[in-house]
């Protein structure tokens, strides 16, 4: 295994994936910018809903955090090329994780895997080439890499995609329910917008998913399969991405094939003029222990994340403990009509909550169907009535739909959720059954 893992292999691919990889970091943070992302989700909201635990973390008043996001998108230009690479990819993946942290109001499972993914990029010899740090200092210069740093990328995204499959084996995704609602909202599409609304349509899409997600991984590190694998990778993701508008991930994804293909075949398209290594040699460093042990606690916990659903009580859909972390892309859709009452411990009054004037109105979508996120609600319900030095109650009547099912009600309304404790790995009892 040692020899495996610690065996250099030519590094073009890696160098490749900095260069791609930081240019999509530039572009994901000032395309939030100029989207208006960053209004609508960290300057409108009056708070945000941050990860349980993270609440803390919270957007910079006024207009900073369009400053910290052009800040952001510097760092990734200097990822992109290689200047002073190690401060830059720390600093870039310290600033992302806490945006990513600080509000869940607009998920997404890509905003998880970069935050992993900058990370795991800080120690990566990734700027050992085609870098101004090698040109301001050639030491650096190598041609190199242990063979590790490709298959933690194959390794990572073997996880993902099996996840991502395994989670679609349910009757709605099955019956191509879920599909069915997905493709309603793009029936105004240009040219392809009615051809979405094909019963056949969805089949191919749903049952297209399962199989691309579950084999597109073996079948890339196949080489007879590899080509044709990648070309359908092309149109998976680009299709994606016209339909789905999910920022840079289709494209990330794209980049990840550099770690299937031959080294000499990148190295031939992108870096002609980098010679290419091709000796066989193993180091192995003395720091070997710690790298394998942090490897399979890493793993372990990638692994053993996605599975935590199928040990807490309820159906993970219904409930969303569990949801996140686990690489479950849109697999449902929810709606919800949700009432907000505050009792006054005082004096008994009622006070049904507007939830317009808290919220914005993808907030309100969070607050009217996630069971974590009214949670949060009432807590924030709770603090700003104590400003004003009373003590309340808050109780909470939630009509939910699941896949267009019939509403049902989601929220024990006699339970005090003000009041009630969080807990990350349990079941919450005033979660209705979804039966």
């Amino acid at each position: 295994m040692s020899k495996f893992l610690f065996k250099h292999i030519d590094n073009s691919g890696l160098v490749v994936f900095r260069i791609i990889f930081g240019f999509l970091c530039f572009l994901e943070a000032v395309g939030a910018v100029f989207t208006g992302w960053i209004k609508r989700t960290l300057i409108e909201p009056e708070f945000t809903f941050s990860f349980i635990g993270f609440e803390w973390l919270q957007p910079l008043p006024g207009n900073w955090m369009y400053a910290y996001y052009i800040v952001m998108g510097v760092f990734g230009l200097f990822i992109m090329l290689g200047y002073k690479y190690r401060f830059s990819m720390l600093m870039f993946a310290l600033m992302w994780t806490a945006t990513y942290l600080m509000q869940k109001s607009s998920y997404n499972n890509h905003y998880y895997l970069l935050a992993l993914l900058s990370f795991l990029m800080i120690f990566l010899p990734a700027n050992r080439y085609a870098s101004i740090d090698v040109k301001l200092n050639p030491s650096l210069k190598s041609l190199s890499m242990p063979s590790w740093c490709k298959w933690f990328f194959v390794f990572q995204l073997l996880i993902l995609y099996s996840y991502a499959s395994a989670a679609k084996f349910y009757p709605d995704w099955l019956d191509t329910t879920v599909m069915e609602i997905l493709m309603r909202s793009k029936a105004d599409f240009y040219v392809v917008g009615d051809l979405l609304q094909n019963k056949t349509v969805h089949y191919i899409l749903a049952y297209g998913g399962i199989l691309f997600d579950g084999l597109i991984i073996p079948l890339l590190l196949f080489k007879p399969t590899r080509k044709y694998a990648f070309f359908a990778s092309i149109f998976f993701h680009l299709f994606n991405s016209f339909i789905f508008h999910i920022g840079i991930f289709p494209y990330l994804s794209l980049a990840f094939s550099l770690f299937f293909f031959e080294p000499k075949t990148i190295r031939n398209i992108f870096l002609k003029r980098k010679p290419y290594y091709d000796a066989d040699k193993i180091v192995i460093p003395k720091y070997k222990t710690v790298l394998l042990s942090f490897f399979s606690l890493y793993f372990l916990i990638q692994i053993g994340l996605p599975l935590r659903h199928h040990f807490i009580k309820d159906n993970v859909l219904w409930t969303e403990e569990g949801h996140r972390l686990s690489w479950r892309m849109m697999l449902r859709s929810k709606s919800g009509r949700t009432i907000y009452y505050v009792t006054n411990t005082n004096t008994n009054e009622i006070t049904r909550i507007r939830l317009k004037d808290y919220l914005t109105r993808k907030q309100q979508r969070g607050a009217s169907t996630k069971p974590d996120v009214m949670w949060q609600f009432a807590q924030h319900l709770k603090q700003d009535y104590a400003k004003k030095g009373i003590p309340i109650k808050v109780f909470v009547k939630a009509y939910v739909s699941v896949n267009g099912k019939k509403s049902k009600q989601l929220i024990d309304p006699k339970v005090d959720l003000a009041n009630e404790e969080w807990h990350h790995f349990k079941h919450h009892d005033w979660i209705l059954p979804s039966e």
